[in-house]
Parts: structure tokens; C-alpha cells; sequence
């Protein structure tokens, strides 16, 4: 007997706490922080581990990989621009009537020097009609299964398709054709369309490694799908293990999918050599991004560098750090739960027992007290109302005051939490300026910027290249036009029918170039005095009433919201008349754009901002923002394969260089320079990589506190404060105001509680029926 009366006393506390709502209220944030606490700890404790020797190779191996994707964007670039420029050329001289053989050849030798050797060939009967330079293999040229004058057929689709691609790789595929010599050529095809025989115009070309520079300890290969070397510069190192191995894997590696916004091809390191003598390599292919039309993309080339790592790293020591940090901030988790369950949960809970028995008309005990300011409020309103229940009058007990608020106590355990993670956040494990960055990474930056700049000279040279065929054919068709205004004699209206025609056949090469070239803004011709003739695109801007400029690549501006650069070509007798092509700035901008080479500039000779990075985004003309880079811009002009440097100032350090224009061409004239920086916060040294985890740690510390006691203020404080004063204004004599729950939670229950109070409060003092 003795032990029944408690027994059912439990079982009596267990039903009356069934009623009790599971979810909601104070316990899901509550239990959510500790649970989120308890990860953020463990997470500490993972990520502040010692980085030792491996982490420097990581940084220096995402460093070659970088350079590796920079040379092979060149050399992509590269072979697909003179596959596109065989191709519309070669559509330039379409025409009811053929152009001859020898008139194609010469044309193209005075505009582009970039082919070793030309032909125009008969494929239906394998016939060499006209040829310069060095000897073309037509064998592999015409090699196909079926008849050659299918092959005829094939190559006029080709070309008919590649026109209307707009020269993206619609023509015929570059094919590799190993020489007797040893070397390696690409060949060209593209048809000559004109007159009532079908001709090929063949180009074979010379793959060389990308222009980057290479000194004493960095190698360069050109590899193909199987691995074998196709070309390479630097260090001999093709008989060593791991450089077959690093090309076998840029082989394997070229048909896997690219990520979606990186490098189009797929891209990789690895290290290699022993522990004292250790190599980095890079690799990326020189593939196409799905989607991507690339002739040269599809021809299975790679490009692999290979640097010797001379310097040895410190191993940064943080494993005893993050225990520590994990172990104060599980004592916090334990700590700041203990007291939210002390203060607010099981407050709470007494609350919602005792306003239910109060509800439920057992009023033989009183009201417990509470701690908390709250919750002492509503306490003592519920004796109030206990009291009247049993017959007594409305109150004002229910106005007590006393404790520490609700409000405050969640605040408390929020600026504890903080004070463990705003230090991780903000303060500790700072790398300052004074890391040892690797000399590998200065270098890599210089080589990187120098890639940069050949890269923009290059396209800016094939440009010009495009705007003077263009020229030759404006000039060929006035040399037709006036040969047969000679030979009929007449004047008049002939003449001028046949000059509007003249002009209509510029106009529409003048469109054809502009809808197939998307580095242009506009092209147009101008006359000897700098008048437009005829145009194509948007307003001309060139100055007026000034001559055109020589053969070159010309800036128009030096003020003003953005850059105006222009190629010029003057027509071969045309009597000073000048083809112009303006750049668009986005493909300047296009052309600067390089993913891990921090913000790149590309700036005129009075070092002011013509181009820079879409990422960073640049005002035209502006100056580079910092001394150090002014001054390495003028240390830059004195060597030719650019200079870098290690800037360190109170903000930290960064790495800077810059690189000039080499090797002529129609841009000799301009002097610009592309300027790179980065800040070695960026970089994956061991030094930023433990900031960065220590950072981590902080915000997901803030993170979690920020979440789950928002939600604890949101779901229960507010409520809370709110039913003390309802609880208040009913112990006080207020009957009239009904109350509604908000939530379904352990204050929900409370207000549905004081609402069955109210209403027996309500009956018990409404008079009989029929009392006057």
C-alpha cells in the first residue's frame, strides 16, 4: 500500500504532461543548439589539424594547373583562329567567276604569315593547282574512303556550313599529320567556291608549345589522346617516370566532362620526383566545353608543365588550437543549455501543469512560485486566480515584479556563445603579412601575366589580319570595277550603277566580316581624308576629319566612358582609302580574364585602365590603384618577359606583375601592358588555409547561436512577455478580453488554459436569471 499512492501519483503527472505538445515551444531550439553546438565543436576540432609541408605543394601545384589551362586556352585559341581565318578567307573570294590559284595564294601571303605552306588543290583529280611555301602533304589531305569528288562535295558543305556558322567551327576538321622530319603539322581545308569546277584551299601549320615562358626549371609539352609529345620546350624531361605519367594522364583526362564555369576541358596536377627533388606538374586539355564549337578542340591536345619545387615549407602547427577551442565550446554548449532548461523550458512546463489543474477546477493547493521574471508574473497571476475561483475578489497580486527576464537570460547565453566564436572569427590565427609565400607562386604570377599579355596581342594582330583581307578583297573589287569602266569607255548612268554596285559589294563584305567576327563593334571604310564611305555595325569612332591611320592597331580615346581601339588596313589601290575594324571593349575584356590570377588590368602607355577582369570591373582611364603597380609598370618596360614582386603592406600581401607587349606586329605602336594582382590571402598557403578554418569555425559558431536563440526568442520569449500581461489583465478583473493561442506550444497551452478560467470566472459572476 505504501507504494501505491506513489506509483499513481506518476502515472497521474504522466497523463496530465500527455496533453502536452511535442513539437514547438522551447524545446526544438533549444535541443537544435545543443545538437548544433556539439557539430561546430567537432567540426573545430577536424579542420584546425596541422598542415604541414603538403599544403605549400597544393598551393604550388593549383598554380601549374593554372598555367597549364592558361596555355592550353592559348593554343586552342591559337589553331581554331587559323582554321576560322582559312575558312573566311577562303569564303572572301566566293564570286560567280573563280578567282585564279596564284591571285588566292598571293592575297592571302601578303595578309597572313602564320602558315608554312599554301595550296589550292583539284580534289576530283587530285591536281596541284598553285602553291607556296613549304610542301603540303595532299596525300593525307585527300585521303578518303570514297570517291575524291565526294570529297569535293563534302568540303563545299563544309564550307557553305562554315559560313553560316559564322566560321565557329563549321568547315572542314584540322587533322595532325606527322612529317618525315619528325614534326608535326595541322592541315587546313577549305573550299574555294567560284565558277563550275569545285578547288580546296589547303594551309598546314606549325604546332608549337603556348607562348609562355619557361627558363631553367619549367618544361612545356604538347601531347595528343595516345601520350605521345608533339611538341615541347624548356628541360629535356621526356624520358623521366612521371612525365609519361603526367602525359598519360592529360590524355585520359581529355575526354572527361569539364566543371560548368572552369577551364573547357578538363584540367588536373600531381606531384612528382621524391621528397628532396619534387616537381609539380599541371596539365589541362585543350578541349571544348559542352556546347562549345571548337575545330581544334576535337584533336585530343593537352598541354603539360612541369616546375621544380626548390623550397621547403614550415609545417603550421593548429591541431592543439582547435582541441581546445572544441573542448571550451562543448563546456558553453553544456553550460548554456543547462540554463535555458533551468530558466525556460521547465518554467514553462510548471506553468502549463498548473494553469491546467487550475482549468480543471482543483484548487486545494497553491500556486508554486517561479523563478524568472516571467514566469513569476504569471505564477502569481494564477494564484490570483485561484483565489477568486474559490470566491474571492479580483486582485492586482498579479503585478509582481522580481528576477531576471526571459529576454535577458537568452541574451546572456548569446553574448557567452559569441564570446567564443567572435575571437575565431575575427582575431585569432590571423596570417598577417609576414607569410612566406614560395617563390614558385611570384614566378607563376609573372608567367601567368606575361601568357596574359601575349594572349591580347596576339588577338588583337589576328584582328588587324581580318580587317587587311577584308581590305584586299574591297581593293580587289575596285580594281574589277574600274577595268571595266576602261574597257566599255561610257560615263553616266552606267558609271554610277556601277559604283552603287561597287559600294553595295564592300557594304555587304563589310556586314558578312561584322556578323562573322564577334571581336568588333563596327567596320567601315574610310577615305583619304577620314570621311566614312560606307560602314557596318555601330557609329564609327574614328575622329573627324582626321587621316586614317597607317597600317596598325591605333587607340582613339584616352578620355571618356569607355576604350575605342581599331584596327586599320588600308586598301591596296585604293588611293588612300582605309578599312577600319573597332573592338568591342567586352572582348578586351574577355581577353583579360583569367580565373586564379587575382584582378587583371590591361593599361596604355600612360599606364591608364583600358580593360580588366569581369570579375572586378574597372572605370575607363582610371589610374592603377597603388604606387607599387605604377611603379612596376615602368620597371616592366625595360624586360621583355615582364617583372613580378611580392608586395607586403599593413592590409597583407599581395602579388603583383606586369608584362609587356613583345614581338610587334600592327600593335608596335600602342605600348600597353597587362597588370595583375592577387592578394596572398588567396593563395593555398598553410598560414591562410588555417585563417580561413579558424574563420569558419567562428561564423558557423555565430551562425548556430544567431539561428537557434532567434528562434527561441521568436517562438517563446515574445509569447511569454505577452502572457504575462494577458495573465496580468485577467487576475485583475479584465473578463471581457478572450483569449486566443498563437501557437500550438507549451504558451498556447497556458493561453487556452487562462481562456477556461475566464470563461468560469465569467458564469460564476454573472447574476441568476431573473435577479432584478
Amino acid at each position: 500500500m505504501p507504494l501505491s499512492a506513489p506509483r499513481g501519483a506518476r502515472r497521474r503527472k504522466l497523463r496530465r504532461r500527455a496533453d502536452m505538445p511535442l513539437l514547438g515551444g522551447a524545446r526544438p531550439p533549444i535541443a537544435a543548439l545543443l545538437a548544433l553546438l556539439l557539430l561546430v565543436a567537432g567540426a573545430t576540432a577536424l579542420v584546425l589539424g596541422d598542415h604541414d609541408r603538403t599544403a605549400v605543394d597544393k598551393a604550388v601545384l593549383t598554380s601549374q594547373q593554372r598555367v597549364a589551362e592558361d596555355g592550353a586556352l592559348a593554343l586552342r585559341a591559337s589553331l581554331d583562329e587559323s582554321v576560322t581565318d582559312l575558312q573566311r578567307a577562303a569564303a572572301l573570294f566566293a564570286g560567280p567567276e573563280a578567282v585564279p590559284a596564284d591571285t588566292v595564294l598571293d592575297k592571302l601571303g601578303k595578309v597572313y604569315n602564320k602558315w608554312r605552306g599554301l595550296a589550292v588543290i583539284d580534289p576530283a583529280g587530285g591536281t596541284l593547282l598553285a602553291a607556296r611555301g613549304e610542301t603540303i602533304p595532299l596525300a593525307d589531305t585527300l585521303t578518303d574512303k570514297g570517291d575524291r569528288t565526294d570529297k569535293a562535295d563534302k568540303a563545299d558543305r563544309a564550307g557553305n556550313s562554315g559560313k553560316q556558322d559564322g566560321g565557329k567551327g563549321g568547315g572542314a576538321t584540322p587533322r595532325l599529320v606527322k612529317l618525315p622530319s619528325g614534326d608535326t603539322r595541322m592541315l587546313v581545308t577549305a573550299a574555294l567556291r567560284g565558277g563550275d569546277k569545285p578547288r580546296l584551299l589547303v594551309a598546314s601549320g606549325t604546332l608549337n608549345v603556348p607562348g609562355i615562358s619557361t627558363g631553367e626549371n619549367r618544361s612545356l609539352l604538347v601531347v595528343d589522346s595516345a601520350g605521345t609529345v608533339l611538341a615541347k620546350d624548356g628541360p629535356s624531361i621526356a624520358r623521366t617516370a612521371w612525365a609519361k605519367r603526367a602525359a598519360k594522364t592529360a590524355a585520359a583526362a581529355f575526354t572527361k566532362t569539364p566543371e560548368p564555369g572552369g577551364h573547357p576541358g578538363a584540367s588536373g596536377r600531381l606531384m612528382g620526383g621524391t621528397d628532396k627533388h619534387r616537381t609539380a606538374v599541371g596539365y589541362a586539355a585543350a578541349g571544348r566545353a559542352p556546347g562549345e564549337s571548337s575545330p581544334a578542340g576535337g584533336l585530343g591536345l593537352s598541354v603539360v608543365t612541369s616546375v621544380k619545387v626548390t623550397e621547403d615549407a614550415k609545417a603550421v602547427r593548429t591541431q592543439a588550437f582547435g582541441l581546445v577551442a572544441a573542448a571550451v565550446l562543448l563546456l558553453l554548449a553544456v553550460l548554456v543549455t543547462w540554463v535555458l532548461i533551468r530558466t525556460v523550458q521547465r518554467p514553462l512546463i510548471g506553468l502549463y501543469l498548473e494553469s491546467r489543474r487550475l482549468g480543471r477546477g482543483e484548487l486545494d493547493r497553491p500556486v508554486r512560485a517561479f523563478r524568472g521574471r516571467e514566469p513569476a508574473r504569471i505564477g502569481a497571476a494564477l494564484e490570483s486566480l485561484r483565489g477568486q475561483l474559490l470566491g474571492g475578489r479580483p486582485t492586482r497580486t498579479g503585478r509582481a515584479r522580481g528576477g531576471i527576464g526571459t529576454r535577458t537570460t537568452v541574451i546572456v547565453c548569446g553574448v557567452v556563445l559569441l564570446a567564443w566564436a567572435a575571437p575565431l572569427l575575427l582575431l585569432l590565427n590571423r596570417a598577417g603579412s609576414g607569410v612566406a609565400v614560395p617563390k614558385q607562386l611570384v614566378e607563376d604570377q609573372r608567367r601567368r601575366t606575361d601568357t596574359a599579355a601575349d594572349r591580347v596581342r596576339k588577338a588583337l594582330n589576328e584582328g588587324w589580319a581580318d580587317v587587311a583581307s577584308v581590305a584586299q578583297i574591297v581593293g580587289a573589287g575596285s580594281e574589277k570595277a574600274g577595268s571595266e569602266k576602261g574597257d566599255k569607255g561610257d560615263k553616266g548612268e552606267k558609271e554610277a550603277r556601277e559604283d552603287a554596285d561597287a559600294g553595295s559589294a564592300t557594304k555587304a563584305v563589310l556586314q558578312t566580316t561584322l556578323r562573322e567576327h564577334t571581336r568588333y563593334r563596327s567596320v567601315y571604310v574610310l577615305d583619304a581624308d577620314g570621311k566614312v564611305l560606307t560602314r557596318a555595325g555601330a557609329a564609327p569612332r574614328h575622329p573627324a576629319g582626321r587621316k586614317p591611320y597607317a597600317d596598325s592597331v591605333a587607340q582613339l580615346n584616352t578620355s571618356g566612358k569607355e576604350p575605342a581601339v581599331a584596327a586599320y588596313a588600308a586598301v591596296p589601290g585604293g588611293k588612300g582609302r582605309t578599312v577600319v575594324g573597332e573592338y568591342d571593349p567586352q572582348f578586351l575584356i574577355s581577353m583579360v580574364t583569367r580565373p586564379g590570377l587575382g584582378q587583371v588590368w590591361l593599361v596604355d602607355d600612360k599606364h591608364r585602365i583600358v580593360a580588366a577582369d569581369r570579375q572586378h570591373g574597372f572605370r575607363a582611364f582610371s589610374k592603377l590603384p597603388g604606387k607599387h603597380l605604377d611603379d612596376l609598370v615602368t620597371k616592366a618596360r625595360k624586360d621583355t618577359n615582364g617583372t613580378a614582386l611580392l608586395h607586403r603592406a599593413d592590409g597583407g600581401s599581395s602579388l603583383a606583375a606586369a608584362a609587356s607587349f613583345t614581338g610587334g606586329g600592327a600593335v608596335r605602336d600602342l605600348n600597353w601592358q597587362v597588370v595583375s594582382e592577387q592578394p596572398a590571402s588567396w593563395l593555398e598557403l598553410p598560414e591562410y588555409t588555417a585563417q580561413r578554418h579558424t574563420m569558419l569555425a567562428g561564423l558557423l559558431g555565430v551562425t548556430a547561436a544567431v539561428a537557434c536563440l532567434g528562434w527561441l526568442h521568436i517562438i517563446v520569449v515574445r509569447p511569454l512577455r505577452t502572457l504575462a500581461d494577458q495573465a496580468e489583465a485577467l487576475a485583475g478583473g479584465d473578463r471581457k478580453t478572450v483569449l486566443f493561442p498563437q501557437h500550438h506550444d507549451e504558451a498556447g497551452a497556458v493561453v487556452r488554459n487562462l481562456e477556461l478560467i475566464r470563461q468560469q470566472l465569467r458564469t460564476a459572476e454573472r447574476p441568476p436569471a431573473g435577479r432584478n
